[in-house]
């Protein structure tokens, strides 16, 4: 099975995010089962690498999601862990790649521009895998848009969804 795993997932497991033990412990559990023999989806370009570069430690400590990321690069030529696809770059916002396969929708105007990436990815990949998701509001407060769009969306924390929208 291919997935997609959002920066968010591995920033959480690292236990850096102010989530809760629930919420954190779902994370390292869905780190570990997608090492342990899932296909996790990347980019050829380093989109999503980059992305893990900045929120993560590559030298694979001190946490799981730091660990998660140094198993990333070296298995990213491993097609039996990794796949890598191209998803193509029409332009530049200044700060941020434009992906084509991702939606032009008025509804995603305001998506965050650091994650449309993923959704480009999934879009792109032939098995359309789903996004894994912790807690990041802005996939959960764009769901129905992303999903009318054909991503599908993992969220592990659920209840952390809630907490972050009251605060």
């Amino acid at each position: 099975m291919h997935f997609l795993i959002d920066t968010n997932v591995a920033v959480v497991a690292n236990g850096k995010s102010g989530a809760g033990f629930t919420c954190v412990t779902a994370c390292v559990e869905r780190i570990e089962r997608l090492k342990a023999g899932e296909i996790l989806v990347l980019d050829d370009a380093f989109h999503i690498l980059s992305e893990y570069d900045r929120n993560l430690n590559s030298a694979g400590r001190p946490g799981v999601g730091d660990d998660f990321y140094l198993w990333a690069l070296r298995n990213r030529n491993n097609p039996q862990r990794c796949e890598q696809i191209a998803i193509e770059v029409i332009g530049n916002d200044g700060t941020f790649p434009i992906f084509a396969a991702f939606p032009t929708a008025s509804e995603l105007a305001d998506f965050d521009r650091s994650d449309r990436k993923f959704v480009a990815a999934a879009l792109t990949h032939p098995a359309n895998p789903p996004v894994i998701n912790a807690k990041d509001k802005d996939w959960h407060e764009h769901f129905e848009a992303l999903t009318a769009h054909g991503v599908e969306i993992k969220f592990l924390c659920p209840e952390e969804m809630t907490r972050t929208r009251n605060e």
